[in-house]
C-alpha cells in the first residue's frame, strides 16, 4: 500500500503545527484512496513533544500528535534521542512508536514511501 510519511524535524512553531495538521488532513482521505499515513518526529520537533506545552503552538502540536495516535496513525520518534533526553518512558506512554531513526529512514526508502518534511 502506498504511504505518505510526514517527517517533522524543525522545532519552530510553524513547522510543528503545520506538519501535524497536514498529516491529519491527509489521513482524512488516505484510506479511501488506498494509502496510509505515518508521522516521524525527530530532532528539535521531537524535543517539543515533552516541553509541557510551553507555548500555544507546542500545545497544539502535542494535541495533534495525540489525536493522530488516537486515530490509528503510526507516530514515531527516535528511541536513542528519547533515551538521551530522558523522555523514553513518557513518549512510549503516549503511544509513540520509538525506533532508531537511521533504521526508520531506510525503511521509508525500502517501502518507497513519499516523505514530506517540515
Amino acid at each position: 500500500m502506498p504511504k505518505t510519511v510526514v517527517h517533522v524535524f524543525h522545532g519552530d512553531d510553524d513547522s510543528i503545527v503545520t506538519g501535524t495538521r497536514v498529516a491529519q488532513r491527509v489521513h482524512e482521505v488516505a484510506a479511501e484512496r488506498g494509502a496510509e499515513v505515518e508521522v516521524f518526529c525527530f530532532g528539535p520537533a521531537q524535543r517539543r513533544l515533552t516541553d509541557g506545552g510551553s507555548s500555544p503552538a507546542s500545545a497544539a502540536y502535542n494535541r495533534q500528535i495525540d489525536e493522530l495516535i488516537a486515530a490509528g496513525v503510526v507516530v514515531g520518534a527516535c528511541v536513542n534521542a528519547a533515551r538521551a533526553d530522558g523522555t523514553e518512558a513518557e513518549l512510549a506512554r503516549r503511544g509513540l512508536n520509538l525506533r532508531v531513526a537511521r533504521d526508520e529512514f531506510l525503511r521509508f526508502t525500502l517501502e518507497q514511501a513519499t516523505v514530506i518534511g517540515f
